[in-house]
């Protein structure tokens, strides 16, 4: 039971270090596709 629980704990841990600032870095080509929807005519 406390082995799941630390387990669980450092888990937590492990993606709170790992957590990006800005959310999930986007590829190139979803940044064009959301350019291209937001300014549609170029």
């Amino acid at each position: 039971m406390s082995q799941s629980k630390r387990r669980q704990e450092n888990e937590w841990k492990i993606r709170k270090q790992t957590q990006r600032p800005h959310g999930k870095i986007k590829s190139l080509e979803q940044l064009s596709e959301e350019y291209d929807a937001e300014h549609p005519g170029k």
